[in-house]
């Protein structure tokens, strides 16, 4: 039992440590539970995660729709954020997911409990949080299972009310990460909206002669091609930490009316920087 504690703790601990991306920074789990402060990225997206992971409303006529559900202990930080913004959590009728990491979706069944909304997850994800867990590759962390109502692939499209959300298929970091994309209107204008699911290389992670994932290099690869031909104006991520969110937020509080979300530049930077990350750790 102490060993099955320590190696659940320990994974933790790995996927922490790449959550700060192409910034370098540990995001520590603290990070994790600490509450941030809700707010407008564009049109009708907000961001209502914690301080360390982010997850994304989407408001409609017909209702919400919600990226990651984080951890069930941090839950009532998203519901306590959904309402400062003057919106309802039982108004949430789609739940979403960047990739079936435990501070990700470890708290899908609860949001469905409390709120009833479809559960709709990429192929390759959507067994492990069908599973609580099993079957995620390296980690052994589980979670409450949570029923999918919906399994989608690559280029799938999630519609509720005026709002449109495309899947496209991710895959290396889990098999079925997601990055969501996604129109937002800003001054007037629509913005091609990105939030990565995650291209990073975990500490632990093998490319080379990997028995439980033998295709992980192969999935890299297909998704730093896809995210580098992806049209990107606002940058978002499954961490607030790879697109800078402390610091874009705190601009937007000194001048209100500037967007710093609107970012391509770092987008691609950040793109790259993964890239360059990714083709290292293989050739190692």
């Amino acid at each position: 039992m102490a060993n099955r504690r320590f190696l659940s703790r320990f994974a933790l601990l790995l996927i922490a440590f790449v959550a700060a991306g192409a910034t370098g920074r540990i995001a520590a789990q603290s990070d994790w539970d600490e509450p941030f402060p809700p707010h407008r990225i564009a049109d009708n997206l907000y961001y209502v995660g914690s301080r360390g992971l982010a997850s994304y409303l989407i408001t409609t006529s017909k209702g919400s729709i919600l990226i990651n559900s984080s951890f069930e202990r941090t839950v009532p930080i998203i519901r306590g954020n959904v309402e400062k913004l003057g919106f309802k959590f039982a108004d949430i009728k789609i739940l979403l997911a960047s990739h079936a990491h435990s501070d990700h979706v470890a708290g899908h069944a609860l949001i469905k409990e409390m709120t009833g909304a479809r559960v709709e997850v990429m192929a390759g994800d959507a067994q492990v949080i069908t599973e609580g867990g099993k079957g995620q590759y390296l980690y052994k962390e589980g979670w409450k299972p949570c029923p999918v109502d919906r399994v989608l692939k690559d280029g799938d499209k999630v519609t509720l009310g005026e709002a449109t959300l495309t899947a496209r298929h991710t895959p290396g970091h889990t098999r079925g990460c997601t990055t969501w994309t996604l129109q937002a209107v800003d001054g007037g204008k629509t913005w091609q909206v990105v939030i990565i699911g995650s291209p990073n290389v975990n500490p632990g992670y093998e490319l080379i002669t990997n028995r439980d994932y033998p295709e992980i290099a192969d999935d890299y690869a297909k998704t730093f091609r896809l995210l580098k031909a992806l049209p990107c104006d606002i940058f978002l991520g499954a961490h607030g930490d790879y697109y800078g969110v402390r610091e874009k937020f705190a601009r937007l509080q000194k001048d209100p009316k500037t967007n710093p979300f609107i970012d391509p530049e770092g987008y691609r930077a950040y793109v790259e920087n993964r890239y360059q990350a990714f083709r290292e750790k293989a050739r190692r």
